[in-house]
């Protein structure tokens, strides 16, 4: 039972009204290729969450920017949380990457505040 590591997961985006229509009925589902999920690919899905909520990105939902510093100082504090957790246990790069968007969220937050 054993995986290719490389293969990405697939998957089906319904609209929002809650529908379970198969693909062949539905017009509205659309297939979309996942990332590979690994800690890295996490960190900077929360980097991006963080940067949504500091007004530094394009809500994708909405089309808009949408500035809640609130949540995105809850993201950061989530990320500072893994930081603490897994210190000792990451990679270089992994540990490097962490650090380079704390830094970077921490710095945008502070300018976002002001």
């Amino acid at each position: 039972m054993t995986e290719n590591k490389e293969e990405k997961q697939e998957f089906v985006m319904k609209d929002g009204s809650g529908e379970t229509a198969n693909e062949t009925t539905s017009k509205t589902q659309k297939r979309v290729l996942l990332p590979e999920m690994n800690f890295s690919t996490f960190v900077v899905s929360l980097n991006a969450s963080a940067l949504m909520h500091l007004g530094l990105m394009e809500d994708p939902i909405q089309g808009e920017t949408v500035k809640n510093l609130e949540l995105g100082k809850q993201t950061i504090d989530i990320l500072v949380m893994l930081e603490e957790k897994t210190r000792g246990n990451l990679s270089n790069d992994e540990e490097k990457l962490l650090k380079n968007i704390l830094y970077d969220l921490r710095i945008n937050y502070v300018k976002q505040s002001k």
